[in-house]
Order: C-alpha cells, then structure tokens, then sequence
C-alpha cells in the first residue's frame, strides 16, 4: 500500500495522546495504521507549552517533553520549523475569521510536506483549495 502523509493539528495530537472520545474514530484510524506517516511540527509542542504555561490546558497533564517522547513511541515524525514552512506561511492568506498564527504555520506546513491535516478545526475548511483536511 502507498504512504501518505498526514500532520496532526495540535488538539489531534492531545487527543490521541489521552484516548480522547473526541478524536474521531476515522482520524483515530489514520493514525494507527502504520502505512501512514504522521507528522507532528514543533509548532505544536510550542502552542502546548504556551497554552499550558497561560492554564489553557489544565486538564492535560503531560509536559511538552513527555509529549514529544510518546510520539516518539507512537512512531510519529517530528517535524521542526523549517525555512521552507515560513516560506509557504505567504501562501496561506490571511483571513479576518481566522488569524491564528500557529494554525496558519500548520497549514504551510501541510502546504510545503504535500500532507492532509487532520483536524478538527472548522476554520481549516477555508483553505480547502490550498490544503486537504479531514476529521
């Protein structure tokens, strides 16, 4: 069978991480099935550091680190910051309704490692003819 690449938005990551009813079982199912290969960018641990260090996120437990090596664990690759993703960041415009930094910084993520973002994310369907999404 053919890989595919997939990048987890990062409540995708979270949810997964915790066995989160929430995940849907079709993004679940992606994830687990070893034929795919499933990014996860350093965007994320830094938005959950953040959100973590401001309380947005008290009710999970794991620090960045811990995080960072059950992915690991979870055969999942990590992705860091690359030139080429900022350099993608222009082609995802900027919309009043969405303007959130780190999310846009995953979508050009998506952009330039021709992946599907798996999210749950309503405000990724504004990109759709720029990047795949599925939930």
């Amino acid at each position: 069978m053919r890989e595919r690449n997939y990048l987890l938005d990062t409540h995708s990551l979270l949810w997964f991480q915790e066995n989160n009813p929430r995940l849907s079982l079709k993004v679940k199912s992606i994830i687990e099935n070893t034929d795919n290969v499933i990014f996860v960018s350093q965007v994320s641990l830094f938005e959950i550091a953040i959100k973590q260090s401001i309380g947005k996120l008290s009710d999970f437990k794991s620090d960045v680190s811990e995080i960072y090596h059950q992915s690991i664990l979870d055969e999942m690759t990590f992705l860091p910051i690359h030139n080429s993703h900022l350099e993608a960041y222009y082609k995802i415009p900027l919309m009043a309704e969405h303007r959130d930094p780190f999310d846009r910084l995953l979508l050009a993520t998506a952009y330039h490692e021709n992946a599907i973002i798996l999210s749950a994310d309503k405000n990724f369907g504004h990109y759709q003819n720029i990047v795949t999404t599925i939930w």
